[in-house]
C-alpha cells in the first residue's frame, strides 16, 4: 500500500533506485576495442579538430605581447601541435594509457605573461629580438619545472596523494575541471554570436535530437555530429565574411568572426619539421621556474581529474594511484619536450576531448593514437594545418559549451557511490565547490584591479605562485574536499563508506596496484564481457 501511495499505483518494487554502475555502460568501442578502421580514421580527424582551438588560442594570446607577428605566431602554433602529438603518442603507449589527448596548458598563461612582462626583456627595441629572448626564457622556466613533475611522477610522491581520492573527493575535483573552463565556453562564444550560437544549437540538434527521428543501424549522427555541424558554420562563417558583413566593425569583432584574419595561412610555410631549440639556447631564472612549477602542480591536479572522467567514458574501472603517478611522469616528459621545441606554455590532459568520447561513445585508444597522427602530420605541413587551424574560435567555444558539461556530469556521476543522506558528505561537497569558485574569484578581482591584495608581495615569483594556484577552481576544490574527506572520517564508524572509498578499494593497493579494465558490454554478450579483465 505504501508503493501504492507513493508511485501512483505502482508495486513497492517498481520504486527501486538506479543500480549503482562502476563501468558506464552503452559504450560502443572502449579502450582495447578499436572501431573498424575508416570509421576510427574519422573519429580521430574529429579529435584533431578539437585540439585547435586551445592550441590556437594560447599563442594568439602570449605572441603579440612578446613581440612576434603573423609568421611567429604560425610557427608558435605548430610547434605546439607537433609536440602535443608527440606527447599524446607517448602519454598512450607508455602512460595511463587512457584514451586522452595531451594539449597546451591554460594554466602556464600566468607565468608565461610574467615573464614576457619582466623587465629584463625591455632593453630589447627589436620585437623579433624580444620575441626570442622572452621564448628563451620561458623555455628555460618549462625545462626546469619538467623534473619537478617527473621526480613527483615516477617516484610515485603523486600516488601518494591520489590514493586518498575518494568518490566523494572526485565528485569537486571533476567537476571543478570542467566549470573551470567556463570562461572558454560561452564568453568566447560571445564574442561573434551569429556565428557562434548556429553553431551550438545545430550541434545539440544533431547529436541529441536527430538520433530519435533517424533512426539507423550504426550510430552516424550523434558520433559525427561535430564533423556535420562545424563545415555547415564554418561555410556560413565564410559567407558573411566574403559578403562584406564584418567591413568597418571594431578589430576585436572582425578577428573574431572574419574567416581571413588569423593571419596563419600567410604565415605558415608549406613544409617545417619543428626542431629543437629553435629560437635559440634557453636562459633560466629561478624565480621564473618556481612560478612555472606552481602552474604545473595546477596542471597536474587538473589533469588527474581528467584521467578520472576519462577511465569513465572510457568504460574502465577506476583508475588506479600508480597508473596516474606513472601519467604524471609522462606529462612531465611532454613538458620538457615543450621546453627544448619552445611551445610557449606546458602540458596538460585535454578536458573538451573528453567530452567528444562520451558525444561519440567511443573510448578507444588507437582513435586517439591516429588524432596524434593528424596532429604532426599537419603541424609539418604547414599551409594545409593553418586551413584548419583558422576555423573561428566562437565555433570552437560553442563544441566546449556541450563537451565541458559532459565532463561535468562525470564527475557527478560519482555521487552514485557516496551516501547523499549524510550531513558530513554534503558539507564536504557544498563547502567545496562554492570555496573552489569563491576564492578564485576573489583573486581575480585584485588582480584585475590596482588595488594591493593579499598576494601583492615584494616577490613577483611568489605572487605568481600563489595566484596561479588559488585562481584554478579544480585546484582549490580538490585541495578543501580532499582535507576535509580525509580528516573528518578519523574516528567515525562509516566515514569512509559514506565516501564511496570501498567502492574503489577493490581496485588499487598501496603496494600493488591490478589496474584492469573490462571489455566493452556488447549486445549479444552482456554476462560474458563482464567477467573479461585485461592487465594494464
Amino acid at each position: 500500500m505504501a508503493g501504492d501511495a507513493a508511485g501512483g499505483g505502482g508495486s513497492a518494487g517498481d520504486l527501486q533506485p538506479h543500480p549503482v554502475l562502476e563501468q558506464l555502460p552503452d559504450i560502443q568501442y572502449c579502450m582495447n576495442s578499436p572501431p573498424p578502421w575508416p570509421e576510427a580514421i574519422l573519429l580521430g580527424f574529429q579529435h584533431y579538430l578539437l585540439t585547435l582551438g586551445i592550441t590556437v588560442l594560447i599563442p594568439s594570446i602570449l605572441v603579440p605581447q612578446m613581440g612576434g607577428g603573423n609568421d611567429e605566431k604560425a610557427r608558435a602554433i605548430q610547434t605546439l601541435l607537433f609536440v602535443s602529438g608527440l606527447n599524446t603518442l607517448l602519454q598512450s603507449f607508455f602512460g595511463t594509457r587512457l584514451p586522452n589527448m595531451v594539449v597546451g596548458s591554460y594554466a602556464f598563461l600566468v607565468p608565461a605573461t610574467s615573464i614576457l612582462l619582466s623587465k629584463r626583456y625591455n632593453k630589447f627595441e627589436d620585437p623579433l629580438e624580444r620575441y626570442e629572448q622572452t621564448m628563451r626564457g620561458i623555455q628555460g622556466a618549462l625545462i626546469a619545472t619538467s623534473f619537478f613533475q617527473m621526480i613527483v611522477g615516477f617516484l610515485g610522491l603523486w600516488r601518494n596523494v591520489v590514493r586518498l581520492i575518494s568518490p566523494l573527493s572526485a565528485v569537486p575535483l571533476v567537476t571543478s575541471t570542467a566549470v573551470g573552463l567556463y570562461h572558454l565556453g560561452f564568453p568566447m562564444l560571445g564574442r561573434c554570436v551569429e556565428v557562434g550560437c548556429p553553431e551550438l544549437i545545430l550541434m545539440v540538434f544533431i547529436s541529441q535530437y536527430v538520433p530519435h527521428f533517424m533512426k539507423s543501424k550504426r550510430a552516424i549522427y550523434d558520433r559525427y555530429a561535430m564533423l556535420f555541424s562545424v563545415p555547415i558554420v564554418w561555410s556560413y562563417a565564410h559567407i558573411l565574411t566574403a559578403s562584406g558583413v564584418y567591413d568597418g566593425k571594431p578589430p576585436n569583432t572582425q578577428i573574431s568572426c572574419r574567416t581571413d584574419r588569423s593571419g596563419l595561412v600567410g604565415g605558415s610555410p608549406w613544409i617545417r619539421i619543428p626542431s629543437p631549440f629553435q629560437w635559440g639556447t634557453p636562459t633560466f631564472n629561478a624565480g621564473e621556474a618556481f612560478a612555472m612549477m606552481a602552474a604545473s602542480f595546477v596542471a597536474l591536479i587538473e589533469s588527474t581529474g581528467t584521467f578520472i572522467a576519462t577511465s569513465r567514458y572510457g568504460s574502465a574501472t577506476p583508475i588506479p594511484p600508480s597508473v596516474i603517478s606513472r601519467g604524471a611522469g609522462w606529462l612531465g616528459i611532454g613538458v620538457l619536450l615543450n621546453g627544448f621545441f619552445g611551445a610557449v606554455t606546458g602540458s596538460t590532459i585535454s578536458v573538451e576531448n573528453v567530452g567528444l568520447l562520451a558525444v561519440t561513445r567511443v573510448g578507444s585508444r588507437r582513435v586517439i593514437q591516429i588524432s596524434a597522427g593528424f596532429m604532426i602530420f599537419f603541424s609539418v605541413l604547414g599551409k594545409f594545418g593553418a586551413v584548419f587551424a583558422s576555423i573561428p574560435l566562437p565555433i570552437i567555444a560553442a563544441l566546449y559549451c556541450v563537451f565541458f558539461a559532459y565532463v561535468f556530469s562525470s564527475g557527478l556521476g560519482f555521487l552514485q557511490f557516496c551516501n547523499l543522506n549524510s550531513f558530513r558528505t554534503k558539507f564536504i561537497l557544498g563547502f567545496s565547490i562554492f570555496m573552489g569558485f569563491s576564492i578564485p574569484q576573489y583573486l581575480k578581482e585584485y588582480q584585475l584591479s590596482s588595488r594591493p591584495g593579499h598576494v601583492h608581495t615584494n616577490s613577483g615569483p611568489f605572487n605568481d605562485m600563489m595566484t596561479v594556484i588559488f585562481m584554478s577552481n579544480a585546484t582549490v576544490a580538490a585541495m578543501i574536499a580532499l582535507l576535509l574527506d580525509t580528516t573528518l572520517s578519523w574516528g567515525k564508524d562509516g566515514g569512509s563508506n559514506d565516501s564511496g572509498s570501498h567502492w574503489w578499494r577493490k581496485f588499487s593497493s598501496y603496494n600493488s596496484d591490478a589496474y584492469c579494465f573490462y571489455w566493452c558490454f556488447t549486445l549479444h554478450y552482456p554476462v560474458a564481457a563482464k567477467g573479461l579483465c585485461k592487465p594494464f
